[in-house]
Protein backbone atom coordinates (compact mmCIF):
# COMPACT_ATOMS: atom_id res chain seq x y z
CA UNK A 1 0.00 0.00 0.00
CA UNK A 2 1.16 3.82 -1.16
CA UNK A 3 1.91 6.13 1.75
CA UNK A 4 -0.50 8.70 2.28
CA UNK A 5 -0.36 12.72 2.43
CA UNK A 6 -3.01 14.80 4.03
CA UNK A 7 -3.12 18.00 1.96
CA UNK A 8 -4.43 21.16 4.31
CA UNK A 9 -5.60 23.19 1.45
CA UNK A 10 -4.48 22.04 -1.89
CA UNK A 11 -6.11 23.09 -4.61
CA UNK A 12 -5.00 26.92 -5.39
CA UNK A 13 -1.33 27.56 -5.64
CA UNK A 14 1.45 25.96 -3.53
CA UNK A 15 -0.92 23.56 -2.03
CA UNK A 16 -1.83 22.59 -5.40
CA UNK A 17 1.73 21.72 -6.89
CA UNK A 18 2.04 20.32 -3.71
CA UNK A 19 -0.79 17.42 -4.35
CA UNK A 20 1.25 17.39 -8.07
CA UNK A 21 4.80 16.24 -6.26
CA UNK A 22 3.38 13.55 -3.82
CA UNK A 23 1.22 12.11 -6.41
CA UNK A 24 4.24 11.66 -8.80
CA UNK A 25 6.08 9.77 -5.91
CA UNK A 26 3.93 7.70 -5.65
CA UNK A 27 1.87 8.96 -2.29
CA UNK A 28 -2.17 8.15 -2.14
CA UNK A 29 -3.26 12.11 -1.53
CA UNK A 30 -6.43 13.50 0.69
CA UNK A 31 -6.64 16.89 -0.16
CA UNK A 32 -8.73 18.79 2.72
CA UNK A 33 -10.54 22.19 2.63
CA UNK A 34 -13.50 23.94 2.20
CA UNK A 35 -14.36 23.26 -1.67
CA UNK A 36 -14.69 27.29 -1.96
CA UNK A 37 -12.25 26.87 -5.07
CA UNK A 38 -12.17 24.57 -8.14
CA UNK A 39 -10.55 21.25 -7.68
CA UNK A 40 -7.86 20.48 -10.40
CA UNK A 41 -7.60 16.69 -9.42
CA UNK A 42 -11.40 16.04 -9.52
CA UNK A 43 -10.94 13.44 -12.11
CA UNK A 44 -7.64 12.33 -10.07
CA UNK A 45 -8.01 8.20 -8.73
CA UNK A 46 -5.40 8.77 -6.51
CA UNK A 47 -6.51 12.04 -5.36
CA UNK A 48 -9.63 12.32 -2.63
CA UNK A 49 -11.48 14.98 -0.99
CA UNK A 50 -12.45 15.95 2.59
CA UNK A 51 -14.59 18.99 2.87
CA UNK A 52 -14.21 20.71 6.30
CA UNK A 53 -12.86 24.22 7.41
CA UNK A 54 -9.58 24.06 9.02
CA UNK A 55 -9.91 26.38 11.23
CA UNK A 56 -12.84 24.48 13.12
CA UNK A 57 -11.37 22.04 15.06
CA UNK A 58 -13.61 19.27 15.06
CA UNK A 59 -13.49 19.26 11.58
CA UNK A 60 -9.81 19.01 11.15
CA UNK A 61 -10.16 16.46 13.74
CA UNK A 62 -12.78 14.17 12.34
CA UNK A 63 -10.55 14.18 9.49
CA UNK A 64 -7.60 12.94 11.33
CA UNK A 65 -9.77 10.01 12.88
CA UNK A 66 -10.90 8.97 9.63
CA UNK A 67 -7.49 9.48 7.57
CA UNK A 68 -4.95 8.76 9.91
CA UNK A 69 -2.54 10.05 7.42
CA UNK A 70 1.29 9.03 7.27
CA UNK A 71 2.11 12.88 6.01
CA UNK A 72 0.51 16.41 6.66
CA UNK A 73 1.37 19.17 4.87
CA UNK A 74 -0.01 22.57 6.16
CA UNK A 75 -0.71 24.70 3.63
CA UNK A 76 -3.26 27.40 5.53
CA UNK A 77 -2.26 27.25 8.82
CA UNK A 78 -2.46 31.40 8.96
CA UNK A 79 -2.73 31.64 13.35
CA UNK A 80 -0.79 30.11 15.91
CA UNK A 81 -3.71 28.50 16.98
CA UNK A 82 -3.86 26.71 14.11
CA UNK A 83 -0.82 24.88 14.11
CA UNK A 84 -1.41 24.35 17.42
CA UNK A 85 -3.82 22.34 17.00
CA UNK A 86 -2.86 20.02 13.98
CA UNK A 87 0.03 19.09 15.87
CA UNK A 88 -2.05 17.75 18.19
CA UNK A 89 -4.76 16.53 16.22
CA UNK A 90 -1.89 14.75 13.87
CA UNK A 91 0.78 13.74 16.82
CA UNK A 92 1.00 10.23 15.66
CA UNK A 93 1.64 11.07 11.35
CA UNK A 94 5.53 10.49 10.34
CA UNK A 95 5.87 13.84 9.58
CA UNK A 96 3.57 17.33 9.81
CA UNK A 97 4.85 19.83 7.70
CA UNK A 98 4.14 23.69 8.68
CA UNK A 99 4.27 26.71 5.47
CA UNK A 100 5.77 29.46 7.34
CA UNK A 101 7.20 32.08 5.65
CA UNK A 102 10.74 34.13 5.00
CA UNK A 103 8.48 37.37 6.42
CA UNK A 104 9.12 35.21 9.87
CA UNK A 105 12.26 36.61 10.17
CA UNK A 106 12.52 39.88 12.90
CA UNK A 107 15.98 41.12 12.07
CA UNK A 108 17.19 42.12 8.44
CA UNK A 109 20.37 40.24 8.34
CA UNK A 110 21.90 39.06 5.09
CA UNK A 111 21.48 35.93 4.91
CA UNK A 112 18.94 35.14 6.95
CA UNK A 113 19.84 31.79 9.03
CA UNK A 114 17.70 29.47 10.88
CA UNK A 115 18.22 28.78 14.24
CA UNK A 116 20.48 31.82 14.02
CA UNK A 117 18.60 34.67 12.77
CA UNK A 118 15.99 36.18 15.37
CA UNK A 119 12.01 35.56 14.70
CA UNK A 120 9.51 38.02 14.88
CA UNK A 121 7.31 38.36 18.09
CA UNK A 122 4.30 37.81 18.27
CA UNK A 123 1.74 39.94 20.85
CA UNK A 124 -1.32 38.28 21.66
CA UNK A 125 -3.55 40.65 19.59
CA UNK A 126 -1.40 39.72 16.51
CA UNK A 127 -1.81 35.91 17.10
CA UNK A 128 -5.91 36.69 16.18
CA UNK A 129 -5.44 39.13 13.49
CA UNK A 130 -5.81 38.59 10.06
CA UNK A 131 -4.27 41.51 8.30
CA UNK A 132 -1.07 41.38 6.06
CA UNK A 133 0.65 43.76 9.21
CA UNK A 134 0.51 40.68 11.04
CA UNK A 135 1.41 37.80 8.84
CA UNK A 136 5.28 37.49 9.66
CA UNK A 137 4.09 37.68 13.02
CA UNK A 138 1.80 35.44 12.94
CA UNK A 139 4.04 32.45 10.76
CA UNK A 140 6.97 33.29 13.77
CA UNK A 141 4.19 31.94 16.65
CA UNK A 142 3.33 29.02 14.25
CA UNK A 143 7.35 28.24 13.90
CA UNK A 144 7.77 28.30 17.84
CA UNK A 145 4.37 25.87 17.95
CA UNK A 146 6.12 23.30 15.72
CA UNK A 147 9.36 23.34 17.83
CA UNK A 148 6.56 23.19 20.94
CA UNK A 149 5.34 19.96 19.18
CA UNK A 150 8.86 18.82 18.40
CA UNK A 151 9.41 18.89 22.18
CA UNK A 152 6.35 16.77 22.61
CA UNK A 153 7.64 13.76 20.62
CA UNK A 154 5.43 15.23 17.62
CA UNK A 155 7.50 14.71 14.15
CA UNK A 156 7.13 18.27 13.23
CA UNK A 157 9.23 21.01 10.42
CA UNK A 158 8.52 23.48 8.76
CA UNK A 159 9.17 25.50 5.75
CA UNK A 160 10.32 29.60 5.06
CA UNK A 161 9.81 30.03 1.46
CA UNK A 162 10.26 34.12 0.67
CA UNK A 163 7.91 35.43 -2.12
CA UNK A 164 6.68 32.05 -4.51
CA UNK A 165 6.14 32.46 -8.10
CA UNK A 166 5.43 29.85 -10.79
CA UNK A 167 1.73 28.23 -12.26
CA UNK A 168 -1.39 29.55 -11.19
CA UNK A 169 0.03 31.71 -8.98
CA UNK A 170 -2.90 34.17 -8.17
CA UNK A 171 -1.62 37.24 -5.92
CA UNK A 172 -0.39 38.64 -9.25
CA UNK A 173 2.52 39.89 -8.14
CA UNK A 174 4.68 38.19 -10.79
CA UNK A 175 2.31 38.50 -13.88
CA UNK A 176 2.36 41.96 -13.13
CA UNK A 177 6.21 42.06 -14.44
CA UNK A 178 5.46 39.33 -17.19
CA UNK A 179 2.37 41.40 -18.93
CA UNK A 180 4.69 44.44 -18.84
CA UNK A 181 7.30 43.03 -20.14
CA UNK A 182 5.41 41.02 -22.59
CA UNK A 183 3.39 44.24 -23.51
CA UNK A 184 5.77 46.65 -23.83
CA UNK A 185 8.99 48.06 -25.00
CA UNK A 186 9.49 49.98 -22.05
CA UNK A 187 8.74 49.83 -18.40
CA UNK A 188 9.76 51.33 -15.78
CA UNK A 189 11.66 49.79 -12.69
CA UNK A 190 11.98 51.03 -9.42
CA UNK A 191 15.22 52.27 -8.02
CA UNK A 192 18.22 51.68 -10.20
CA UNK A 193 18.08 47.82 -10.01
CA UNK A 194 19.58 46.62 -8.04
CA UNK A 195 16.54 45.92 -5.44
CA UNK A 196 17.65 41.97 -3.89
CA UNK A 197 15.02 40.10 -3.06
CA UNK A 198 15.18 36.39 -2.82
CA UNK A 199 12.40 34.47 -4.62
CA UNK A 200 11.21 30.74 -5.09
CA UNK A 201 9.66 28.88 -7.45
CA UNK A 202 6.86 27.06 -6.68
CA UNK A 203 7.75 23.54 -7.70
CA UNK A 204 10.81 23.50 -5.83
CA UNK A 205 8.88 24.67 -2.11
CA UNK A 206 6.65 21.24 -3.23
CA UNK A 207 10.00 19.05 -3.47
CA UNK A 208 10.82 21.04 -0.41
CA UNK A 209 7.81 20.19 1.36
CA UNK A 210 8.38 16.35 1.00
CA UNK A 211 12.21 16.50 1.09
CA UNK A 212 11.79 17.41 4.30
CA UNK A 213 8.66 15.28 4.95
CA UNK A 214 11.05 12.05 4.33
CA UNK A 215 14.59 13.46 5.13
CA UNK A 216 13.77 16.52 7.77
CA UNK A 217 14.38 16.54 11.55
CA UNK A 218 11.99 17.02 14.33
CA UNK A 219 11.77 21.00 15.25
CA UNK A 220 13.88 22.33 12.52
CA UNK A 221 12.87 24.76 10.11
CA UNK A 222 14.33 25.01 6.59
CA UNK A 223 14.53 27.82 4.04
CA UNK A 224 13.70 27.05 0.76
CA UNK A 225 14.60 29.61 -2.16
CA UNK A 226 15.71 29.69 -5.59
CA UNK A 227 19.59 29.02 -6.16
CA UNK A 228 20.77 32.24 -7.23
CA UNK A 229 18.72 35.58 -6.32
CA UNK A 230 18.90 38.12 -9.25
CA UNK A 231 18.23 41.74 -8.60
CA UNK A 232 15.18 42.99 -10.23
CA UNK A 233 16.96 44.45 -13.10
CA UNK A 234 18.16 41.28 -14.24
CA UNK A 235 14.64 39.55 -13.12
CA UNK A 236 13.42 41.76 -15.92
CA UNK A 237 16.23 40.31 -18.38
CA UNK A 238 15.02 36.85 -17.60
CA UNK A 239 11.45 37.30 -17.84
CA UNK A 240 12.24 39.12 -21.34
CA UNK A 241 14.48 36.39 -22.20
CA UNK A 242 11.83 33.77 -21.60
CA UNK A 243 8.77 35.60 -22.94
CA UNK A 244 11.33 36.00 -26.71
CA UNK A 245 11.07 39.71 -25.94
CA UNK A 246 12.95 42.78 -26.12
CA UNK A 247 12.35 45.34 -23.33
CA UNK A 248 13.63 48.78 -22.16
CA UNK A 249 13.95 49.22 -18.32
CA UNK A 250 13.45 52.93 -17.88
CA UNK A 251 14.63 53.35 -13.95
CA UNK A 252 13.58 55.50 -11.75
CA UNK A 253 14.46 57.27 -8.41
CA UNK A 254 11.73 57.97 -5.37
CA UNK A 255 11.68 61.53 -6.07
CA UNK A 256 11.44 60.83 -10.13
CA UNK A 257 8.15 58.35 -9.28
CA UNK A 258 6.80 61.37 -7.22
CA UNK A 259 6.13 63.14 -10.07
CA UNK A 260 3.53 60.84 -10.58
CA UNK A 261 2.55 60.31 -7.48
CA UNK A 262 4.00 56.95 -6.96
CA UNK A 263 7.18 55.29 -4.66
CA UNK A 264 9.52 52.72 -5.09
CA UNK A 265 6.94 50.45 -3.04
CA UNK A 266 4.26 50.54 -4.85
CA UNK A 267 5.88 47.98 -7.40
CA UNK A 268 5.70 44.20 -6.83
CA UNK A 269 8.43 42.36 -5.56
CA UNK A 270 10.08 45.35 -4.73
CA UNK A 271 12.25 45.61 -1.17
CA UNK A 272 13.81 48.23 0.32
CA UNK A 273 16.66 46.34 2.68
CA UNK A 274 18.33 43.05 1.18
CA UNK A 275 16.38 39.75 1.69
CA UNK A 276 18.49 36.80 1.36
CA UNK A 277 17.62 33.14 2.95
CA UNK A 278 20.42 30.81 3.09
CA UNK A 279 19.69 27.68 2.10
CA UNK A 280 22.07 25.08 2.95
CA UNK A 281 20.20 23.69 5.41
CA UNK A 282 17.59 22.10 3.27
CA UNK A 283 20.44 21.09 0.14
CA UNK A 284 22.33 19.11 2.99
CA UNK A 285 18.90 17.23 2.86
CA UNK A 286 19.91 16.26 -0.77
CA UNK A 287 17.26 19.41 -2.21
CA UNK A 288 17.99 21.11 -5.41
CA UNK A 289 16.27 24.09 -6.74
CA UNK A 290 15.40 24.45 -10.36
CA UNK A 291 16.98 26.47 -13.00
CA UNK A 292 15.38 30.26 -13.57
CA UNK A 293 15.37 29.82 -17.20
CA UNK A 294 12.77 25.73 -16.73
CA UNK A 295 11.04 27.87 -14.33
CA UNK A 296 10.39 30.99 -16.29
CA UNK A 297 9.44 28.95 -19.49
CA UNK A 298 6.65 27.28 -17.49
CA UNK A 299 5.79 30.07 -15.28
CA UNK A 300 5.51 32.50 -18.86
CA UNK A 301 3.49 29.44 -20.45
CA UNK A 302 0.80 29.28 -17.67
CA UNK A 303 0.47 32.67 -17.87
CA UNK A 304 -0.34 33.64 -21.33
CA UNK A 305 -3.04 30.52 -21.07
CA UNK A 306 -4.35 32.68 -17.36
CA UNK A 307 -6.28 35.66 -17.70
CA UNK A 308 -4.00 37.24 -15.20
CA UNK A 309 -2.38 40.86 -15.94
CA UNK A 310 -0.95 41.53 -12.78
CA UNK A 311 -2.35 44.29 -9.84
CA UNK A 312 -1.09 46.02 -7.28
CA UNK A 313 1.43 48.09 -9.28
CA UNK A 314 1.22 51.13 -11.13
CA UNK A 315 -1.30 51.05 -14.26
CA UNK A 316 0.42 51.57 -17.91
CA UNK A 317 -1.13 54.96 -17.99
CA UNK A 318 0.96 56.18 -14.78
CA UNK A 319 3.62 54.24 -15.86
CA UNK A 320 3.60 55.82 -19.31
CA UNK A 321 3.42 59.61 -17.91
CA UNK A 322 6.48 59.05 -16.07
CA UNK A 323 8.04 57.72 -18.94
CA UNK A 324 7.18 60.98 -20.59
CA UNK A 325 8.32 63.05 -17.61
CA UNK A 326 12.27 61.18 -18.12
CA UNK A 327 12.16 61.78 -21.73
CA UNK A 328 12.07 58.29 -22.54
CA UNK A 329 8.83 58.25 -25.09
CA UNK A 330 8.76 59.22 -28.48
Amino acid sequence: MSEHALVIGGTRFIGRHTVREFLEAGYAVTVFNRGDHENPFADEDRVDHVEGDRETEADLRRAGLDLSPDVVVDCIAYRPRDVHAATDIFADADAYVYISSGDAYGAERVPKREGETSLKDCPVEAATDDSPETYGQRKAEGDRAVFAAADRGVNAMSIRPPVVYGPHDYTGRFDYWIDRIETHDRIVVPGDGTNLRHLVYVADVASAIRTVAEEGAAGEAYNVGDGHVPVLGEWVELIADACGVDVEPTFASERELGTVGRSLDDFPLYRDYPHLLETSRLRSLGWEPTSHEEALAATVEEHRESERTGRDGPDRETEERLLDVLGTVE
